[in-house]
């Protein structure tokens, strides 16, 4: 029994622990690239928010024709006009 304990040292030293550290490093590494699945997904996210963009965008323009005043903002946002802008609504607030 007392012969057992150096050879299981040994083995745990010169073994297991490059091993155990061999194994997870390989797994680290592959957690880092991204995944098939997970770039699928991405692309789902991407095409999901550019179609909620473009639904932000129509609704800013339907509440735009019953509000002047937002239709104004969007205007100057957009540089399409020169219609000065309520200090409210400003980006600066100086004035």
């Amino acid at each position: 029994m007392d012969d057992f304990a150096p050879i299981v040292a040994v083995i745990s030293i010169f073994i297991g622990m490059p091993w155990l550290f061999l194994h997870y490093t390989t797994k680290w590494k592959q957690a880092k690239t991204i995944t098939e699945e997970d770039e699928n997904l991405l692309d789902e996210l991407h095409d999901l928010a550019r179609r909620l963009d473009d639904r932000m965008a129509t609704i800013e323009r339907i509440v735009a024709v019953d509000r002047e005043d937002l239709a104004r903002i969007n205007d100057l946002r957009a540089g399409t006009t020169n219609v000065e802008l309520h200090p409210q609504f400003r980006r600066d607030r100086s004035i």
